[in-house]
């Protein structure tokens, strides 16, 4: 058995219309899904992607209004990164992202731009030497020759970095490049996942702040991971319907939330491909809270579409 890369990954929003114009209008990636968080109906749970919302482009957001600005710390992953195509891509991304009144980071290094979202999350753009197939979206303003290529990769916090991550390495098939660096490949997608040093203060869960990552397996093979995963002495949950995938979770030893999700059955379920993210979907669980839904939530502001989503 073989994990593709990543699936999504998951962070904290307090605005979603201000995340929907950042990482929709601004860096150009597809709203492709707007829903709620199946286990708090009563917030957002925002998806964004490339045009079909492959594994490997999903970035999601759950919505907490009242969330104070959390930051990382041992245990939780404090950087995300994206492919693009080339350093001409890098230098139109400097420029959009300085008209945008983002701030990038110094010593980021040739080949990788690094900066944050408005909550603070830790972003970087990375020129990557890979024939992973490229995973863009369409976006005013955004030449397709520049545009996000999917993810990369993270880097989390995390002691002890020499010490070989076992269940990474034997039981999921990551290989270790070097002190706290692994990557995975041979599956459909590669990506890196690595450590840094944590800081010395505690870390919080907040606005601006990474939930959890998802591992892309394949739709035959998701119950033998469970039985993989508990073989190895991990402690996954039952297997979950999040309606657009399966989902297991549980916790790598230096405490981040992983989460292994299939590609299957994607996010056309219930939307046509051409009209992904423009109205409010949601499970059939929750499907009787709609009009007080509707009323509720913030209405959103979808670039593609130019009008409330």
């Amino acid at each position: 058995m073989r994990l593709d890369g990543i699936h999504h990954i998951t962070c904290i929003t307090a605005d979603a219309p201000r995340n929907v114009d950042f990482y929709a209008r601004a860096l150009g990636l597809r709203l492709i899904k707007k829903t709620v968080n199946f286990d708090a109906p009563d917030v957002y749970h925002l998806y964004y992607g490339d045009e079909r919302g492959a594994p490997g482009s999903i970035l999601t957001f759950f919505e907490f209004p009242d969330a104070a600005p959390g930051c990382a710390g041992a245990g939780m992953i404090h950087r995300l990164r994206w492919r693009v195509g080339s350093e001409q891509s890098l230098a139109f991304w400097a420029r959009r992202l300085a008209r945008e009144g983002v701030e990038l980071e110094a010593g980021a290094g040739e080949g990788r731009l690094r900066f944050r979202d408005p909550e603070g999350l830790g972003l970087e753009l990375a020129v990557v030497d890979t024939e992973d197939e490229p995973l863009r979206a369409r976006a005013e303003g955004v030449p397709p020759e520049h545009a996000l290529l999917g993810f990369d990769g993270v880097r989390a916090y995390g002691g002890d970095r020499e010490h070989e991550h076992r269940l990474l390495t034997e039981t999921m098939g990551f290989q270790m490049t070097g002190p706290g660096a692994y990557v995975l490949q041979g599956g459909g997608r590669h990506a890196s996942y690595s450590y840094d040093e944590p800081p010395s203060a505690a870390g919080r869960q907040g606005a601006g702040t990474v939930h959890h990552i998802a591992w892309c397996d394949r739709d035959d093979e998701h119950a033998a991971w469970r039985d993989r995963l508990l073989r190895a002495g991990a402690r996954p949950t039952p297997i979950i319907d999040r309606e657009y995938f399966l989902s297991i979770y549980f916790r790598e030893p230096r405490g981040v939330l992983f989460e292994l999700a299939t590609p299957s059955p994607g996010f056309a379920v219930d939307e046509d491909p051409a009209h992904l993210g423009e109205r409010l979907c949601l499970p059939p669980q929750h499907e009787h809270l709609r009009a007080h839904l509707e009323r509720s939530l913030t209405p959103l502001i979808n670039p593609r579409a130019d009008s409330p989503a």
